[in-house]
């Protein structure tokens, strides 16, 4: 390892002692920017030897990358964060005084996160394994609660600069549109991992005009249409994921997606061929993995490019076949992404012959045009284009994959059964219990050494501490600690005051209907009222917390944040149940709010319908901190209770096949109907209880439940009886011994649930490293 720690610390506080005059007027961003360069300073060697480490590379193309903050997680993983933290301390200055300076939001939820988490574990075990995506100017919005109403703002991450990335001018490309030329311009993060001096590479492609400025055209007077292509140009990593409800959205969103392929392909080839590499030879030194189809635009553009180096069609989709693979993060039928045929040919024509060309080729080999095709009705499908020309194809949980399997994608499966796999998600131990929960994982350390930190499954260890009195308190005093830190962290931000003796229970991932955020929201109000008429007794004070974001464009989503928020103004506000309720709907969930809730829950919400959540790897930061699980035999909740017990989570609801049999003959009034209490809850959309402003969005809700065939989609109000007992059976267990077992159950069961297993299976599996 080059990086050496004394003389980074060294020449940290000659830098500091420069600035010690200016240090206590200094604004934060000043300091950070001055701090994050000196740091960069020293990364230089280990991260140009890493890129020239490995013969063969992989490169994970995706459209999301939701990395946190970085200042905390790379002086963790350099080894250096307790002595930065001193050293800083001296000089007046506390090094979580920059937790506010930057957290760039590049990604929507776990797409965004598990790409994150991959790239961490990668550069941790060695493996070389290179980021591309897109450099958006802003990322996801922020969020701010008006009148309980989601408003959004731009996130202008940029605001406080970017000092953990390096702007790399030499290696600009061009992409080119049918209407547009468009300049891409890298910018390079490193990625570092634990301690062993392996720095991998984020490259994220930022657009900007070919010519930013043309003089003569101004001085013509004609500045406006250089105005108008320079717009059109940084449009297109101006945002992510803009709203696509309209023809502007979907085109702007499938330039995006072609911008980013185009600008990365270019560059591998470029440097292939700079190396006297043959290119017939290209998946000999390149793997890619497509993240979700976003980036499934890189196949024909491949093909594109290697027919321009005089290499045949067949012989390029045959390179094609051996370089990439794909995984797939979803099984609803809305999410499989589609381009209309006359969107492609407006915008990337040459694209569109490729894709002919694959159409023809599908046709002759599987001849079925019903069941195999790429292009049908003037629609592309994207999916069926990455399994047709992918040499893998994997699901993200065992239950995930075996619904690709025999449901989503049957018809490949048949075909091509040896193409599909599974690889079950994971998360960075680093991020999620060195760096978020340090109390907790020193107390680990101190147990079982420091094995752990880089492989998980020696947590299996602490089982043997299990009934060990001194470590189980030490357990609750640290979560109690945890709960402090977050009760202050939400009265400052939220101006809830939320008691740090009650039982935390959080729901926290992107707002979706089928993650069924509602029926948490209906329960509150059904515990509420049963409060109230003394139904509902001997309820242990319970804060329940939401954390969520909904599409812009998604009007019921919004309409369920809300609800949420009417029900936490109703619940905070009633005196009679202030020692037994607190409700709170955290405003701009991210990464770092993440970081404090995960640590400091005692219930995981993982509710969605079974069958729908691909994964979840919010479920296993829960777990890894030692939550127990409330939630459906759905996503990766299946294999939680696989390593863990399932009577050492609370698991109810239909299964995917009970769940399949009951919308067959479905009619949610007549539930409604058996349970008055239930239809009280839901009543309260509509009766005046709450307020919406006579916007409609509560009826919404209500109708979203209640009427058309499509009524209760997601089976709301079939679960919510299981729902309910679930819920409140861990409110009784809550306090008790055996809870605390159940938490320490998990914790010490969650060693499969690394993102290093998960890279090191991808590069067994599918890689072929």
């Amino acid at each position: 390892m080059r990086f050496d720690e004394k003389e980074f610390l060294k020449d940290l506080d000659l830098m500091l002692a420069g600035e010690n005059e200016t240090t206590q007027t200094a604004s934060g961003k000043q300091l950070y920017n001055a701090f994050s360069k000196t740091v960069m300073a020293k990364l230089n060697e280990d991260w140009e030897k890493s890129k020239t480490a490995h013969k063969r590379r992989c490169g994970y193309m995706s459209a999301e990358f939701l990395l946190g903050r970085a200042i905390f997680s790379n002086l963790l993983n350099l080894g250096i964060l307790n002595e930065v933290r001193a050293l800083l301390k001296t000089r007046g200055v506390e090094l979580y005084d920059f937790e506010q300076v930057e957290d760039a939001a590049l990604g929507n939820g776990g797409l965004g996160r598990l790409a994150a988490c991959f790239l961490d574990s990668a550069a941790t075990h060695g493996l070389p394994l290179d980021g591309y995506g897109l450099r958006y100017r802003y990322g996801l919005f922020k969020q701010r609660f008006e009148d309980g109403f989601q408003k959004e703002f731009g996130d202008d991450w940029l605001s406080f600069g970017d000092p953990w990335s390096v702007r790399k001018e030499e290696d600009c490309v061009v992409v080119e549109f049918a209407d547009l030329c468009v300049r891409a311009v890298p910018y390079d993060t490193p990625v570092i991992g634990y301690k062993n001096g392996s720095i991998n590479t984020l490259r994220l492609w930022q657009s900007e005009p070919v010519c930013a400025f043309d003089f003569t055209c101004f001085d013509c007077m004609q500045g406006e249409q250089t105005a108008k292509e320079n717009f059109q140009a940084t449009q297109i990593t101006a945002v992510l994921y803009p709203n696509d409800n309209t023809d502007e959205g979907k085109k702007l969103r499938l330039r995006q997606q072609y911008f980013m392929v185009s600008a990365s392909l270019q560059d591998i080839l470029r440097g292939l061929k700079t190396q006297g590499k043959d290119l017939r030879a290209f998946f000999g030194y390149q793997a890619l993995q497509l993240n979700d189809t976003h980036p499934v635009l890189a196949v024909p553009e491949l093909i594109r490019l290697l027919e321009k180096e005089n290499i045949a069609f067949d012989d390029a989709f045959e390179i094609c076949k051996k370089t990439f693979n794909f995984t797939n993060h979803t099984v609803l039928n809305e999410a499989l992404e589609r381009w209309r045929g006359e969107m492609v040919r407006e915008i990337l024509p040459d694209i569109w012959s490729v894709l002919e060309k694959i159409q023809d080729r599908i046709e002759r080999e599987l001849a079925d045009r019903e069941r195999f095709f790429i292009i049908k009705d003037d629609v592309v499908y994207m999916a069926n284009l990455a399994i047709y020309a992918s040499g893998k194809v994997n699901g993200v949980a065992k239950i995930h994959t075996e619904i690709l399997k025999a449901e989503t994608f049957k018809n490949w499966h048949e075909i091509y059964p040896d193409k599909f796999v599974n690889v079950t998600n994971g998360i960075t131990p680093r991020r999620w219990l060195l760096l978020n929960n340090p109390l907790l994982a020193e107390e680990i350390r101190s147990r079982i050494g420091t094995g752990f930190e880089t492989h998980l499954p020696e947590l299996e260890r602490l089982k043997e501490f299990i009934g060990d009195e001194t470590f189980c308190k030490r357990f609750e005093e640290i979560k109690a600690l945890n709960k402090r830190r977050l009760a202050e962290y939400i009265r400052k931000k939220e101006n809830v005051d939320i008691p740090e003796h009650f039982i935390f229970d959080a729901q926290i991932k992107r707002l979706h209907e089928y993650k069924r955020q509602l029926m948490n929201a209906l329960s509150l109000v059904y515990i509420y009222n049963g409060i109230k008429d003394k139904s509902i007794q001997d309820f242990k004070p319970t804060a329940f917390l939401f954390g969520a974001k909904a599409a812009p464009g998604y009007y019921n989503a919004k309409a369920i944040i809300k609800f949420i928020n009417e029900i936490a103004k109703k619940i905070n506000s009633d005196s009679e149940v202030a020692d037994k309720m607190r409700v709170v709907f955290v405003q701009n969930y991210d990464v770092s709010y993440a970081e404090k809730i995960v640590c400091a829950s005692d219930v995981s919400e993982q509710i969605s319908m079974a069958g729908m959540e691909a994964s979840g790897t919010g479920n296993m930061k829960f777990m890894l901190n030692g939550t127990v699980t409330l939630g459906t035999l759905d996503g990766a909740n299946v294999e939680i209770c696989e390593e863990a017990g399932r009577e050492n989570n609370y698991i109810f609801g239909a299964t995917v096949e009970e769940a399949a049999a009951v919308k067959r003959a479905y009619d949610p009034t007549k539930i409604l109907e058996k349970n008055p209490a239930l239809k009280k809850a839901v009543e309260s959309l509509i009766d005046g209880t709450f307020s919406d402003g006579d916007t409609g969005a509560l009826q919404s809700i209500y109708d979203s439940l209640t009427k058309g065939d499509e009524a209760d989609r997601y089976l709301v109000l079939y679960d919510f009886e299981e729902y309910i007992r679930a819920k409140m059976k861990i409110n009784a267990d809550y306090g008790s011994a055996e809870f605390t077992r159940k938490c320490l159950y998990n914790m010490a069961s969650a060693g499969k649930f690394s993102a290093d297993r998960s890279v090191k299976e991808y590069a067994k599996k599918i890689w072929k490293m």
